[in-house]
């Protein structure tokens, strides 16, 4: 049974502590955690408690670390470092051909290439127990340091992670966006600029995603006013559905519109000038791919796209399921 101070110290504690230390918000850490801020700031009271010192002051509006708090920190990461390497130390004395894959899928990112290859690995290596989590950027990242994760597929490159030191990453391809509207006029232009797409009213993504953080990124670089969004949604199936049924305009992933055209009811297709893209990657944890089987799992992925494209990979995929 454990005693009260195990309890504290508990991974869940720790966790909560950690993602309070990256938002540096009570309020934004509680909705990230799905926990109530009362919640939040009780375990975080108990941590206290538990060290003997506050972990946390604020200065003005802002929440800050105390030096005890910054101590914490230190050995928090360093506590999961120690139990990361040893989990993984024991995991490479084992076979190539048995075990447990943890893989999470950013929710926004088009599944159609992952779910065909699983299949064929299931086909190939039965034994090997693949499990896919369909993750927000700030489940994966917390799912990569918690070391419940194996490998992330996610958008890259992005600059919510403050240190990339534990971490590697294997680039898939480049994805890029595409504007989706109702306007015949517009779908007769070859391309559409950030200006007249901001004309638009939008369906989009919420605020914090990744796909929304480049959005507001591509238009303050370029001084143009972001577009008014009327709704927000959280995956790209729900944006689409939004957009075929009111008419209003969103972007999407290419790979998306690809994989899902005979959805896009009346809807026109049109590329940003300039492009706006991005990466998708793997992520995982230096020396993961030295686990057999994780490694087996990377080179198995890589071949099965056996150099071809991204988006081409998609279009093949969708056009042998049509057929």
């Amino acid at each position: 049974m454990q005693t009260k101070t195990e309890k504290i110290f508990s991974s869940k504690t720790l966790s909560y502590f950690l993602r309070l230390t990256d938002t540096m918000s009570y309020t934004q850490s509680a909705q990230l955690l799905g926990i109530t801020q009362p919640a939040l700031t009780q375990q975080i009271k108990k941590l206290e408690h538990a060290v003997g010192a506050p972990l946390f002051y604020t200065l003005g509006k802002k929440l800050r670390l105390t030096d005890a708090g910054y101590t914490m920190l230190n050995a928090t990461h360093e506590i999961n470092r120690i139990l990361n390497h040893a989990t993984d130390e024991i995991q490479q004395a084992t076979s190539s051909g048995r075990g447990d894959i943890s893989v999470g899928i950013l929710a926004s990112l088009e599944t159609r290439i992952f779910e065909d290859f699983i299949a064929n690995y299931y086909n190939n290596v039965p034994e090997i127990n693949v499990t896919v989590h369909m993750l927000t950027r700030f489940e994966i990242w917390e799912g990569l340091e918690s070391n419940r994760l194996d490998f992330a597929i996610t958008y890259l490159p992005d600059a919510n992670i403050r240190s990339w030191k534990p971490y590697r990453a294997r680039m898939i391809g480049t994805e890029r966006l595409v504007f989706v509207h109702h306007d015949e006029r517009l779908s007769k232009a070859r391309g559409v600029s950030l200006k007249r797409a901001a004309a638009f009213d939008w369906v989009s993504y919420p605020e914090g995603y990744y796909l929304d953080d480049l959005i507001t990124e591509v238009f303050k670089d370029a001084m143009v006013t972001k577009p008014k969004s009327v709704a927000y949604f959280t995956t790209p199936a729900q944006i689409l559905s939004f957009s075929n049924s009111t008419g209003i305009a969103t972007t999407l992933p290419e790979s998306f519109v690809v994989a899902h055209q005979d959805e896009a009811t009346d809807a026109y297709i049109t590329k940003f000038d300039p492009k706006i893209s991005y990466e998708i990657g793997f992520v995982y944890r230096k020396d993961k791919d030295k686990i057999p089987r994780m490694n087996a799992f990377l080179s198995a992925f890589f071949e099965y796209m056996d150099g071809e494209k991204y988006i081409d990979k998609v279009r093949n995929l969708t056009t042998k399921k049509d057929d």
